[in-house]
């Protein structure tokens, strides 16, 4: 699905990487800065890693959860439960792009 949304986003003008565990994520943000906004599964496997756990707090972030799997969701700027299709992430991405733009 990553790939997915990652296409989706680029093909509407939205430099988007795909990052596949918090290590790349913490290397991608040490080289280059802060992203403007963060899709990510709300696994333990993120969820619980400290690069990742600092840079929801000074980004905004969209959690995909699953509704069966329990793991303490931190502040996000959206919440999407599974399943959830690429158009609902690209939506929910544009729009807060969009909203943060604006303000």
């Amino acid at each position: 699905m990553r790939t997915a949304v990652r296409a989706e986003l680029r093909e509407m003008g939205i430099e988007a990487l795909g990052m596949d565990s918090p290590d790349n994520i913490g290397r991608a943000v040490a080289s280059g800065g802060l992203p403007n906004l963060v899709v990510l599964e709300a696994i333990s496997e993120f969820l619980g890693s400290p690069r990742i756990q600092d840079l929801v707090q000074h980004v905004p972030a969209v959690l995909i959860a699953s509704r069966t799997e329990r793991v303490s969701l931190p502040d996000a700027a959206a919440v999407l439960y599974r399943p959830v299709s690429v158009a609902d992430i690209v939506s929910r991405v544009s729009e807060l792009l969009a909203r943060d733009h604006a303000a």
